[in-house]
């Protein structure tokens, strides 16, 4: 009986962590659930502690974990998941958890629509807050567990066009925002709700960054949710 009530908990933690942050793919995220208080994104950017880049020495993707590790146990890697949550007209393979094709509807950052089907390289997973961009501003000093889940994390994930992704690298705030400008709130809010959720600090120029787009929507809330900041220990790191 004890083990069947702590599957159920497990449960409702992994629906939790994929659609409590649906709002990250909708424009203008107030009011949408997983989002908390109202002007509560640019209290949170001036609460951000502010340093220096740390060296990018060590760095490595391998050093976050396998790519797309499935953390929350529901047998479906994190990228099906995400693209699960973020496209619409969705369909699979196998089962219901192998997306093979889906559209993104429109694609958040350039406000396009955006066809996927699997094995095109025509929408990627954007890491919201780049694993290096963490690398160099926290997760450096962090244990695997911790960087496991912010690669994996829901909060920190969104499913985009891939040129425009590509087009923002491992770029922060003050150094690239999304082309479609009525996604920038969005972005910023998610960014900040990260960086605010793992203890990651913030450069100078990259806290001006967020506090003069999240000036123009001062009721922008605060993404919430998504996965725990520790990873289960079955999983490994370099």
């Amino acid at each position: 009986m004890a083990r069947l009530r702590g599957g159920a908990v497990v449960a409702v933690v992994v629906v939790f962590a994929v659609a409590g942050c649906k709002d990250l793919q909708d424009k203008g995220a107030s009011g949408e659930p997983g989002a908390t208080g109202g002007g509560a994104a640019l209290t949170a950017a001036d609460s951000l502690t502010v340093k220096g880049r740390a060296p990018k020495t060590g760095y490595s993707r391998e050093r976050f974990g396998s790519a797309w590790a499935d953390t929350d146990s529901n047998s479906c890697d994190t990228r099906d998941d995400i693209l699960k949550r973020d496209l619409k007209d969705v369909k699979y393979t196998g089962g219901d958890c192998k997306v093979s094709s889906g559209v993104l509807e429109p694609d958040p950052y350039s406000g396009k629509e955006v066809t996927y089907k699997r094995g095109r390289s025509l929408v990627d997973i954007d890491h919201l807050v780049a694993l290096s961009d963490a690398w160099q501003t926290g997760a450096k000093y962090w244990d695997a567990s911790k960087r496991i889940a912010l690669a994996n994390d829901p909060l920190n994930l969104l499913a985009v066009d891939a040129s425009a992704n590509r087009g923002k690298g491992d770029g922060d705030t003050a150094t690239w925002l999304p082309p479609d400008k009525s996604y920038r709130c969005t972005y910023v809010a998610a960014q900040v709700a990260v960086k605010k959720k793992y203890g990651l600090w913030v450069t100078a120029a990259e806290k001006a960054a967020m506090k003069k787009v999240l000036a123009a929507c001062p009721g922008q809330k605060l993404p919430s949710g998504g996965n725990p900041t520790n990873a289960p220990s079955r999983f490994k790191a370099r």
